[in-house]
């Protein structure tokens, strides 16, 4: 490891000598400069820590300091002077100074501060790789997809991200990726280096939900043992995303449009406000204007949630990008289950581009997850796609009307006829039609046919 670089800035040739000679034999490479142009044509990228004469012939201390901190933020800064006041002393702690040394100097009392002080540098390079490293999977490459409307989707991602809105509403079909478009907002945003908290609406009953997102005081309930932070609380400065906000209870919507209001709320038990700044990214699959039409969701907090509304639109909608999700999810799958698999046969991506994929990318993933475990070839096929294949081949034998078809129609009666043939049971149901557990699921809950048929099919 490289021995770290320090610049000694004095316009005493026999104090910089003199340091150096210290510094060197401590192990640290020096520079010199005897005067604040100097020192700023030496300061670079290279340079760990600064000791920075307090009076300089063209310029102060202070003056340089602060231009340091414009052009080289992440350096530290140990100032040095012989005319010291408390008022000098105050004012270069505020500039971002690290600490000051008094002359004479006591070499021994500089190098510990030396030493300590470029364990802070270590420890910020640590938290800053850290932190680049939790944001680089959730970059704006995350998001595949060349449709124009995934690129509108994507330029208006960017726009919020940079922008200082504090509530975003998500909204789209599940499976369409609400939960990575919140991600990627966080993590671009001036508030990734602060936290970002999540939790699903409708997870939890609404006093555990309460008291996640809002914290409790001790004593608030029976097991309320102490104090405790909620979700706001822990991610001030940062971002909350609430998933199926259009689950969460009127008394829960009625105190978030409150906090989204005041900035503020009170604990589960708590007499007194707390102030946070945090970023609400609220996601629904719900038609949420039609849930406040209908009651079941308040007019003025969808208002208040919609100023920045986001819609992911299903994949159905934007077919060519089918084949760029089906290559990421192949790449990705076959690196993880350190397989040789390389591609997918041109049959089998026909299949899959003609496919509607009710449950959107989340399915397609989960499809190409199985075929990448299933197949020992390097080509995945219509092998590995079993109820892609079924549906494909049925669609090319069947011969449409010259009068045409209601499509919709055509599919509700084959589920009714599926799960009449099947007395209800779901799975074999699925299979007769050439489909998964999950789309026969959302297909009886797309036609309503569980209000008639579910009673039987929930007790298989």
């Amino acid at each position: 490891m490289a021995a770290p670089t320090l610049l000694v800035v004095d316009d005493e040739k026999l104090i910089r000598w003199t340091l150096r000679q210290h510094l060197e034999e401590a192990g640290y490479r020096v520079l010199e400069a005897e005067d604040g142009a100097t020192a700023t044509a030496q300061l670079g990228d290279d340079v760990d820590l600064v000791l920075l004469d307090m009076k300089l012939p063209d310029t102060d201390g202070l003056t340089l300091l602060r231009k340091f901190r414009e052009t080289s933020a992440d350096t530290i800064v140990i100032l040095m002077t012989a005319y010291s006041t408390v008022k000098s002393v105050v004012e270069a702690m505020k500039e971002g100074a690290f600490h000051y040394v008094n002359k004479p100097l006591d070499m021994d009392e500089l190098l510990i501060l030396v030493e300590k002080a470029l364990e802070t540098t270590e420890l910020k390079r640590e938290i800053k790789g850290l932190r680049a490293s939790q944001s680089e999977p959730w970059s704006f490459d995350r998001i595949i997809g060349r449709s124009p409307a995934m690129e509108t989707t994507k330029a208006l991602l960017r726009k919020i991200a940079a922008s200082p809105a504090s509530t975003v509403l998500l909204t789209g079909e599940s499976g369409t990726g609400k939960d990575l478009a919140a991600k990627v907002i966080h993590y671009n945003s001036n508030r990734s280096h602060r936290m970002f908290q999540n939790i699903t609406c409708s997870a939890l009953p609404e006093t555990l939900l309460e008291s996640e997102l809002f914290g409790h005081e001790k004593g608030a309930f029976t097991d309320a043992k102490g104090q405790k932070k909620g979700l706001f609380e822990q991610a001030d400065g940062g971002t909350v995303f609430l998933d199926e906000i259009g689950e969460m209870t009127p008394k829960l919507q009625a105190k978030l449009l409150r906090f989204l209001e005041e900035k503020s709320f009170r604990r589960v038990g708590g007499s007194g406000d707390v102030q946070v700044d945090v970023r609400i990214i609220a996601a629904t699959n719900r038609d949420l204007e039609d849930e406040v039409g209908r009651g079941g969701f308040r007019e003025d907090l969808f208002y208040r949630l919609k100023v920045m509304p986001i819609h992911l639109p299903p994949l159905r909608e934007r077919r060519e990008d089918i084949a760029p999700l089906v290559h990421f999810y192949l790449e990705s799958f076959a690196r993880e289950f350190k397989k040789n698999v390389r591609e997918v046969s041109p049959e089998a991506m026909e299949a899959l581009s003609a496919y509607r994929w009710p449950g959107n990318v989340r399915e397609l993933r989960n499809a190409v997850e199985r075929a990448v475990l299933l197949t020992e070839r390097e080509s995945v096929g219509l092998e590995e796609f079993p109820s892609f294949s079924t549906t494909r081949s049925v669609a090319t034998g069947f011969q449409l009307p010259p009068e045409g078809v209601d499509l919709e129609q055509l599919e509700r009666q084959l589920v009714r006829q599926a799960i009449e043939r099947t007395k209800g049971n779901q799975t074999k149901a699925a299979q007769l039609l050439g489909l998964n557990r999950d789309q026969i699921r959302y297909r009886l809950e797309k036609f309503a046919l569980l209000t008639a048929e579910g009673a039987k099919a929930k007790a298989e």
